[in-house]
């Protein structure tokens, strides 16, 4: 399942890749219309993609789905917390197939709320190349206890500690660095931690990631919500489609208020 695109004529500045689960209407729809929906910020166009698995039980509902907002990208592998990795890979294979022209994609998740519009302009005073940036996790180690959720086994990764690499709660990549990912990830053996993944063929590649800033902008936590916190940040975690309604509606309106030590024109 391959959505709209308007690549060519329209190049996006930033392609949103959200990885989704199929019962997951809901915030499919919360997002597009919150941060997620396609609009131009500084000056550059913004679109969003919904990235599934199939699932026969949600199949009929979502080929719906995807006729009337044209946003989803679906391959035939089971939608499984485990294909994550696959999830993703599709992702960066359909942006460098069908919409290489962009300038920066970034990968999250739908119980994230992303500011996309400071996002951008964070963006907009980078490199256009060789950037990966997210919260970044060094020194990382495989965990061995198997009740975990990221249980990893020695035959699955015997090395003691990970690569750096970004959270997956939200991740950006320039589009060259995608492109390279995509085509480098044919030769790394598949791993089932996505984020882990990334940086396992991000470290083949040579790439190390970089800070957006000096104070940290990606929150892989729940983040309080005020209008000048959520103002100054990338991403918060576990966000439930009600609460980035709420948010969303607030940041809105106090569009004109000042924050203590806002950016000055």
């Amino acid at each position: 399942m391959l959505p709209n695109s308007r690549c060519e004529t329209r190049p996006p500045f930033l392609v949103l890749l959200v990885t989704s689960a199929q019962d997951q209407l809901e915030a499919r729809s919360t997002i597009r219309q919150t941060w997620g929906r396609a609009r131009t910020t500084h000056g550059k166009r913004v679109v969003t993609y919904f990235l599934l698995g199939y699932s026969r039980e949600h199949q009929e509902q979502l080929q719906n789905e995807s006729s009337l907002h044209k946003d989803i990208i679906q391959k035939d592998f089971t939608d499984s917390y485990y294909n994550l990795t696959l999830k993703v890979l599709m992702g960066l294979e359909w942006v460098d197939r069908f919409c290489p022209s962009t300038s920066f994609v970034m990968k999250t998740d739908s119980d994230m709320f992303v500011n996309v519009d400071y996002l951008a302009e964070l963006l907009l005073g980078m490199n256009r190349t060789n950037i990966f940036t997210g919260f970044v996790m060094r020194n990382f180690k495989p965990v061995r206890c198997k009740s975990n959720k990221w249980f990893v086994s020695e035959q699955e990764y015997p090395q003691e500690k990970y690569p750096p690499f970004c959270s997956g709660t939200g991740y950006v990549l320039s589009a060259d660095v995608a492109s390279r990912v995509w085509n480098i990830s044919g030769i790394i053996p598949y791993f089932k931690l996505e984020d882990v993944y990334i940086g396992m063929c991000l470290a083949e590649l040579k790439i190390e990631p970089v800070k957006i800033h000096s104070q940290r902008k990606f929150h892989i936590g729940k983040v309080k919500f005020s209008v000048c916190k959520f103002r100054n940040l990338v991403t918060a975690h576990k966000v439930k489609p009600y609460e980035a309604r709420i948010y969303w509606k607030a940041l809105e309106l106090a569009a004109n208020e000042h924050c203590p030590g806002d950016r000055t024109a």
